[in-house]
């Protein structure tokens, strides 16, 4: 019999709701859900895949150890005693930091995954911690906890209620809203132009929002967003802009805010980041006369050399035009489960309480910069890492200067992966345990709900059975914890792990109840479709956490970066610079194994400018030879007007040919990894981010043959 079930894709925060149609323990088709609260009916391609994920033979579905002659399947229990013993021997010999441990970017999609993983964080009580947050989100992370006073306190824009946004670095119409989760990306984006609104990009690429939703295009040298910011500070406060009284009662550091922008003027930043003065003027007039209107940054600019600096602009940009905690601009989300007081106990809003070894980069959140792992575990001394956990993660795709962290892997004494499939970090695993397809475990996007639109809780409870002998993460983790703790009292720790197998949602329960709206778990698995808790509202008296209770927009850590922006703007500039690129079909380094998302054109190629291609002699060229300080790469050439002069654009989270006998789909694909070229020395000094948008490269013709 055929059963049609509601079920929220976790893949990321657009969180769309899908119908799962299931017979006979397979699924049979997956759509979009057209009474999902959010998404409307909404789903980017990646919703219906989830169907390809979960019956790809390629999915690893029992334990597996490897062996002289290559991976054989082992016992959970073998594994896990084996995995224990070995993990606390290297502690006892080495000290707590020997052991390394990597958590993916899946682990914040998933509530079983990521109490897990704090679980078995505290218990391994290691200082080797790494994410991939130090290629992505910390500079925003960082930026909120400096002006708010809490990380997890971060405004979104108010979309369906704003006539202005404008975006930095920030390409929803491929994300589908990333750190700002926008359901029915679509209807949102378009409903900004139809209630006669616009839509500003600024980005070094005509990406896809300008091209399919008809926003206007403001070319931007990679790395000059920081001193774009301040270049429309600069004019919001010469020209009188500012709501002097309302911003003395939200805010502190305006004066000093003011006497820095005031060097940063459009005149000299404009040909140095390549964005017409007159435009600059033009764009801080609209923010200034627009009632509603925000301010957005994303990948883009946190990529960059002054990742820190401009995500911190951004929000000062908002809370001085007049648009932060007001409808149609910057708000906080609400959300019904509020995991801030939980990560503020756990986790904390800490900077800088230890640094890695070798480099001295900075600890932010518990974790170290991902770009320092490599170094870690091949330079001795006390500290050096010794063996590698690694959750839901592929870093030597996705950390830079991959070969590098490869061959340093492949020197550690223990590996343990857990994912989906056995991938290039996976090949060199000692232990590679099988996950659970999210259909297996359900999930409750804890974290993600809170940055949504508009305020929704959603839970989406287990649909289908869980294939061969996988387990879910918050088993798995708690399971290998609790072997690690009571290592001498087997009965003790087989009750507890019974006992522990519905904390997640016992959790998510409890945050529910404590909230203000007024809902259950029971009553969310009752409502499979979500419940909508209505538009955002004011409530920055309640989210902002800083000691006086008001906005920081001079906060010293980020001001003393201010210097070396200063010295960039003067600086000979490269003649060529590398930024990413990803694709609505694409997702990190993890979904490349599935036919419906590699089928058609080629989307790995290299995007040049037809002028950089002359220039360089290239222009019969159809595969290149691009390099940096790092490695080379060969690859195929597409000359598009998209990128502008002085910049090419290849995407990343591919390079699997090495896992041709594990990843049989995904190894057709002959586009290399980008992280073959992206620099692990190359960093911003605030957090030790990698800038992974602005690398200096060369070109120059493809060997023949």
């Amino acid at each position: 019999m055929r059963d049609v079930r509601a079920f929220t894709c976790n893949l990321c925060e657009a969180l769309c709701g899908l119908h799962v149609t299931v017979e006979s323990g397979q699924v049979i088709d997956i759509r979009g859900n057209p009474d999902d609260v959010h998404s409307r009916g909404h789903v980017c391609p990646k919703g219906p895949a989830l169907r390809e994920l979960y019956h790809d033979p390629d999915r690893l579905r029992t334990p597996l150890r490897r062996t002289p002659s290559g991976f054989v399947p082992v016992s959970w229990d073998e594994a896990l005693t084996e995995i224990a013993t070995r993990l606390r021997a290297i502690q006892r010999e080495h000290g707590r930091d020997a052991v390394g441990y990597y958590v993916g970017n899946p682990v914040v999609h998933n509530h079983r995954s990521a109490l897990g993983s704090q679980l078995l964080q505290a218990v391994l009580g290691t200082r080797s911690r790494f994410d991939p947050n130090s290629q992505d989100g910390n500079p925003r992370l960082f930026a909120c906890m400096q002006v708010y006073g809490d990380g997890l306190a971060m405004p979104v824009p108010d979309l369906d209620r704003t006539d202005l946004l404008v975006l930095l670095g920030a390409n929803p119409a491929v994300s589908n809203g990333s750190m700002m989760g926008l359901g029915d990306v679509r209807a949102r984006l378009r409903g900004v132009r139809e209630r006669g609104g616009r839509l500003v990009c600024i980005d070094p690429r005509r990406s896809e929002t300008v091209t399919q939703f008809g926003a206007e295009h403001l070319p931007i040298r990679p790395g000059g967003d920081a001193a774009l910011l301040l270049a429309l500070l600069h004019v919001l406060f010469a020209e009188g802009h500012v709501d002097q009284e309302r911003l003395a009662r939200v805010a502190t550091g305006a004066d000093t805010l003011r006497a820095l922008a005031r060097r940063f003027t459009p005149q000299r930043v404009g040909p140095r980041i390549e964005v017409a003065p007159e435009a600059i003027v033009a764009l801080a007039r609209a923010l200034a006369t627009t009632p509603r209107a925000v301010v957005h940054g994303r990948l883009g600019t946190c990529q960059n050399a002054f990742g820190p600096v401009a995500n911190w602009l951004v929000e000062a940009l908002n809370v001085v035009s007049g648009h932060f905690d007001r409808e149609g601009g910057a708000m906080f989300p609400s959300p019904a489960a509020d995991v801030g007081p939980l990560a503020r106990l756990l986790v904390g809003n800490a900077y800088a309480r230890w640094h890695s070894r070798v480099r001295g980069l900075p600890e932010f959140l518990g974790a170290l910069p991902s770009a320092v792992m490599a170094e870690e575990m091949e330079i001795a001394g006390p500290g050096q890492i010794r063996a590698l956990v690694c959750l839901a993660g592929n870093p030597v795709l996705s950390v830079p200067n991959g070969p590098r962290l490869a061959r340093a892997i492949d020197q550690l004494e223990l590996v343990v992966a857990i994912d989906l499939y056995v991938n290039e970090t996976g090949r060199r695993a000692d232990f590679v345990l099988p996950a659970a397809h999210v259909f297996e475990t359900g999930n409750f996007d804890v974290v993600l709900l809170g940055l949504a639109v508009r305020n929704l809780a959603k839970y989406s409870p287990p649909i289908l059975p869980r294939a061969g002998e996988v387990r879910d993460d918050w088993d798995v983790l708690s399971d290998l914890a609790l072997r690690l703790a009571l290592p001498h009292s087997p009965s003790l720790r087989r009750w507890l792990h019974r006992r522990a197998r519905d904390v997640p949602e016992r959790l998510i329960d409890w945050l529910l109840k404590r909230g203000t709206s007024g809902l259950t778990l029971a009553r969310l698995r009752a409502e499979p479709n979500g419940v909508d808790l209505g538009p955002l509202v004011p409530s920055a008296d309640a989210r902002v956490r800083t000691p006086d209770g008001r906005v920081q927009l001079a906060p010293p850590a980020l001001v003393a970066d201010l210097p070396r922006l200063e010295a960039w703007l003067d600086a000979p500039r490269p003649p060529l610079v590398l930024i990413g690129r990803r694709h609505l079909r694409s997702n990190n380094s993890w979904m490349h194994n599935l036919p419906s998302l590699i089928s058609g054109k080629d989307r790995t190629a290299l995007h040049a400018h037809p002028a950089d291609v002359a220039r360089l002699g290239l222009a019969e060229a159809a595969r290149v030879t691009l390099t940096s300080r790092v490695g080379t790469l060969e690859v195929p050439l597409v000359l598009t007007d998209s990128v502008m002069p002085g910049v090419v654009s290849l995407p990343h989270g591919y390079g699997h040919a090495e896992a041709r006998d594990t990843l049989h789909v995904a190894a057709t694909l002959t586009a290399p990894s980008v992280n073959d070229l992206t620099d692990e020395l190359l960093v911003e000094p605030v957090l030790g981010t990698s800038i992974l948008n602005g690398i200096p490269v060369s070109l120059s013709p493809a060997p023949a043959g």
